[in-house]
């Protein structure tokens, strides 16, 4: 199995900072990332100590939110470099990975 080297990255935002949006479609449009997931968590805290969760009688719009995606180490650096203009310290987390390739 051939496999290629990548770099990881991983984005904590939480759902009422509204930046999802502004990221996506500059990871579209601008950065042209090869792709993308959002996972929407059910429970979570950070730098405030609050807990935000997610119940059946709490449909809270503060949750937190993960964006993740893997490119090329050059490009993965580059998109980073820009993310860091506008995603607070702290809050975007990198690492190398391999992806398997034909």
């Amino acid at each position: 199995m051939n496999q290629t080297a990548v770099t990881m990255v991983r984005i904590y935002l939480t759902e009422g900072e509204a930046q999802l949006d502004t990221l996506m479609r500059r990871l579209h449009d601008w950065e042209k990332a090869s792709g993308v997931t959002v996972f929407r968590g059910i429970s979570g805290f950070g730098e405030s100590g609050e807990i935000h969760h997610s119940g059946l009688l709490d449909l809270s719009l503060n949750l937190p939110v993960v964006v993740e995606f893997f490119d090329t180490p050059d490009k993965a650096a580059a998109i980073v470099e820009h993310l860091n203009e506008f995603i607070k310290p702290g809050h975007i987390v990198i690492w190398d990975a391999r992806v398997n390739a034909q």
